[in-house]
């Protein structure tokens, strides 16, 4: 079950002398989960046909969601960059998203990333085996702790596509769209960077959240 506002999404109305306040609507969950999956993208494409937008971020570990955001934006006029994550992932030699899934998404004219965790990576293997602390997966569990697993996933892959190439980096704003687990949960519209600058990161907008995110309150 969701809870939005849905009047029209962004105004912009000078207040003050030399500010611009910009209100919108968020879309709101109950729960995370694949079931927000369809609201989560017609928010999306909602906020594309402000005009402004040229490119989706699109997290998809199988390509299931990727394949549901290229039928849903298929007639905007934007690139969608489907996100997956590294071969060996889950197990050591395979590969999450299928080959014929790949090539299926890029046939429907998306382009593929598959790339490491930026906010793991070799820290991952280092904790697992000598253990330790990692700076890195700290910043992981506090967007995770704080706005929830499919804005950690939103803000990890659209710096893995920036570092790609696969989306323009600087001050230009694209959507990003994460979920928790599978399917999508969060939008947003952010500012992204390259991971040696992961500073320069902006989240601008929030376009869908879950605003219940733990499985269980954490003591």
């Amino acid at each position: 079950m969701s809870v939005g506002l849905r009047k029209g999404f962004i105004r912009s109305c000078p207040c003050w002398h030399g500010v611009i306040v910009q209100k919108g609507s968020i879309v709101y969950f109950d729960s995370p989960g694949k079931q927000n999956t369809d609201q989560v993208l017609d928010a999306v494409a909602e906020r594309i046909g402000k005009g402004d937008i040229k490119h989706v971020v699109v997290a998809s570990g199988s390509g299931e969601t990727g394949k549901l955001a290229v039928a849903k934006l298929k007639d905007k006029s934007v690139r969608i960059v489907v996100v997956t994550e590294h071969c060996g992932a889950v197990k050591e030699g395979e590969c999450e998203m299928s080959q014929k899934a790949e090539e299926d998404l890029i046939r429907a004219g998306a382009k593929v990333v598959r790339a490491t965790h930026v906010l793991s990576g070799v820290e991952r293997g280092i904790n697992k085996k000598i253990g330790g602390s990692s700076r890195t997966e700290a910043i992981a569990e506090a967007l995770r702790a704080l706005f929830g697993q499919g804005m950690k996933v939103c803000v990890e892959t659209t710096i893995m596509a920036a570092d790609n190439g696969a989306i323009p980096c600087g001050d230009v704003e694209v959507i990003a769209v994460g979920g928790t687990e599978s399917g999508a949960d969060t939008a947003c519209v952010v500012r992204p960077a390259h991971a040696n600058g992961f500073f320069n990161f902006e989240v601008r907008e929030v376009l869908a959240i879950p605003r219940k995110h733990r499985k269980q309150e954490r003591k």
